[in-house]
């Protein structure tokens, strides 16, 4: 079994997370060590998967007891299905956001107007991308 276990250093390299916020996520009940490698946590291959929802989620704006709540939970939790819901908008909207702001950086980048800040295209672009 110890021949499948991935050391904290290594599960560290690889999710680009330190060993201390692998071993908060394990107090906080987001992971689990599945044993040890002389001193050091080992964990199950499956837990990188585990990672990078996690961090997706904290990407995404989840605080850590959402996405605790979200691993426990079962098909039947209609109150955490409206929670995902309502985060599924908000991702949207920020998508949104972020697509026109990028799209206002993109013009910004080949605009030739001088200066660029009176640039109408520019005005309009920025126009749309809201404060915040």
């Amino acid at each position: 079994m110890d021949d499948v276990l991935v050391d904290i250093g290594e599960v560290s390299r690889r999710t680009g997370l330190a060993a201390s916020a692998l071993r908060f996520y394990e107090r906080k009940g987001l992971i689990e060590a599945e044993g040890r490698n002389g001193l050091r946590r080992a964990y199950r291959p499956e837990t990188l998967d585990r990672l990078a929802l996690i961090t997706c989620a904290r990407d995404a704006g989840f605080t850590l007891s959402e996405i605790a709540e979200f691993l426990r939970a079962r098909p039947s939790d209609a109150r955490l299905r409206e929670r995902l819901a309502a985060k599924e908008r908000e991702v949207d909207a920020r998508v949104s956001q972020l697509t026109r702001l990028r799209d206002s950086l993109r013009h910004a980048a080949v605009c030739e107007h001088d200066p660029l800040v009176e640039c109408p295209e520019f005005k309009r672009a920025v126009g749309r991308v809201p404060a915040g």
